[in-house]
């Protein structure tokens, strides 16, 4: 059992379907079925059992996924640190971002990045910031970039600082806000909790909430069109931004900010990939932001 063979029980599992894993493989379903039999006389097990809906893993078919699986995060970090003993800038930047900031700043980032070190190799997940925290803890991504304040007791590092504020049509005053129609969109527990603790410190009541969107460009187009109101961190706001924006300040004055971090850990920052990308994203890059 090599590489081959953990690779083709990771595809099994993420398709389960031979003939589908087979395609993302690149390789034909005979193929797939015979290395997949060799494997299985090799531990003298059966390795999945195939029904009408695909196939499933025995009990020993799971444990020997978790193997492979594990034996693959491995094989990935003995490549990333043989790559990084090389003088050039080469080899695998496994990289995690929060949908937000992979949205609207990333593909410039990225862009610019590869044009300096074309030899990297970017391996790019994206979700919500929990989730992406959630991937670097299980060691899927060795750099994460997220939004808001996250329990993690490694490195991190606050790349940019902006402001929250109210966004509507026209100018709006304080004491209208309870009366004009309001527009919820979905984003993470951290700025939603951040938006509700300043609306509750502000008002006793709850705003006349009249549209619920899944996304904040969503919600940026309906006030757009002059439907309500919405409370948006600045990255949500395009630089020709023909919105009136108020920004948030605490009873205490200081501004509401949402904040973006760089979490990895320790180990990760001695890889150059990593140091690399961090140094373009604090000097060269997120200072034009």
């Amino acid at each position: 059992m090599d590489d081959k063979d953990w690779r083709i029980l990771k595809m099994l599992a993420e398709e389960r379907n031979i003939t589908k894993a087979a395609a993302r493989l690149f390789i034909s379903q005979p193929a797939l079925t015979y290395r997949l039999k060799n494997i299985e006389e090799e531990f003298d097990i059966q390795v999945v059992s195939r029904g009408p809906n695909g196939v499933s893993f025995t009990p020993q078919g799971e444990y020997l996924l978790a193997y492979a699986s594990e034996m693959l995060r491995r094989l990935g970090q003995v490549k990333e640190q043989l790559k990084n003993m090389e003088n050039t800038v080469q080899g695998a930047l496994r990289l995690g971002a929060s949908t937000v900031f992979a949205n609207y700043h990333l593909p410039g980032i990225l862009k610019g990045f590869l044009e300096l070190y074309p030899d990297v190799d970017i391996q790019l997940r994206t979700g919500l910031s929990y989730q992406v925290v959630n991937m670097l803890e299980e060691q899927e991504i060795t750099l994460a970039i997220v939004r808001g304040d996250h329990d993690w007791s490694k490195e991190r590092i606050l790349l940019k600082e902006e402001p929250v504020c109210i966004v509507s049509r026209t100018p709006l005053e304080m004491s209208e806000l309870l009366q004009k129609p309001h527009i919820r969109y979905g984003t993470d527990t951290s700025l939603q909790k951040m938006v509700e603790d300043w609306w509750k410190k502000n008002f006793n009541a709850q705003p006349k909430t009249t549209m619920e969107v899944t996304t904040m460009d969503t919600a940026r187009q309906l006030v757009l069109h002059g439907l309500g109101w919405t409370i948006l961190p600045s990255i949500g706001l395009s630089k020709d931004n023909t919105l009136f924006t108020q920004a948030l300040f605490w009873p205490d004055g200081r501004p509401v900010l949402r904040q973006t971090w760089a979490l990895c850990s320790n180990e990760a920052l001695e890889l150059q990939t990593v140091r690399v990308f961090l140094s373009y994203l604090k000097n060269d890059q997120l200072n034009g932001l």
